[in-house]
């Protein structure tokens, strides 16, 4: 939040190599001093893929840095919710992105539950997760991207709904990107920080969830190919528990 303490502030694992080669005199470069991973993390299911990292020392906001809210757990993000991705991840599967490496953003719907767990398989879509991209299928995060946020807009603030997790292949039609929700971790990351802690804002949606109205009788059964991307997360703070 703007006037926060400058101990908080929201990452992206490809961020931190990107900043690290000095290239560009707007960014602030840190290492990594601790790492918690989620205790309930599954590297078969990528159920509960966040992180925490705690930085070396404390990185002051500019115009160029600042911090984004994180969605507290009443957040309510209905299908059709406009999202943003931003990476430095590949711009399609096998396809690196090309120099000179800009940061790359994309906007793509959030898909209910409901219909991602139809579209990626049934069983596989937890409410530790929430899903984005189009149906028809051009716009995704993609391998490389895996750690960095997505996020909403409301009423002028920026509010981060997820972190890039896993998805099959990159934008392919009816294959939404998953990501884990932010909001399931609210009392998670207050546990482990033990000051400063991050600002928790609620997203509230409006009109009708059209994943209400999706039929398990429609879905398709739970796929047992690989998913191309995966682990890392989102937080850091100078204390921790």
């Amino acid at each position: 939040l703007a006037g926060q303490s400058a101990k908080i502030w929201s990452v992206g694992a490809d961020c931190c190599s990107l900043l690290s080669n000095g290239s560009n005199p707007n960014a602030a470069s840190r290492t990594v001093t601790q790492i918690i991973k989620h205790p309930n993390y599954n590297s078969q299911t990528f159920n509960n893929d966040v992180c925490l990292l705690q930085l070396s020392s404390p990185v002051n906001f500019s115009s160029y840095i600042s911090p984004v809210c994180l969605a507290a757990s009443d957040s309510i993000f209905y299908s059709g919710v406009n999202s943003w991705v931003t990476g430095w991840g590949s711009i399609g599967s096998g396809v690196p992105l090309p120099s000179p490496q800009n940061l790359m953003e994309v906007e793509v719907p959030v898909v209910g539950n409901r219909q991602c767990n139809c579209n990626n398989g049934v069983g596989r879509i937890t409410d530790n997760m929430i899903c984005a991209g189009l149906s028809a299928g051009g716009k995704d995060s993609c391998q490389g991207d895996s750690g960095g946020p997505m996020v909403s807009k409301q009423n002028g603030r920026w509010i981060q709904a997820g972190v890039v997790s896993f998805g099959e292949g990159c934008a392919l039609p009816n294959r939404p990107g998953v990501y884990a929700r932010v909001s399931q971790y609210q009392t998670w990351i207050n546990s482990k920080i033990s000051s400063n802690q991050p600002g928790f804002m609620t997203f509230t949606s409006t009109g009708t969830n059209s994943d209400l109205s999706v039929s398990s009788g429609t879905c398709i059964p739970l796929l047992s190919n690989t998913v191309s991307l995966q682990l890392l997360g989102f937080i850091f703070s100078k204390n921790f528990n």
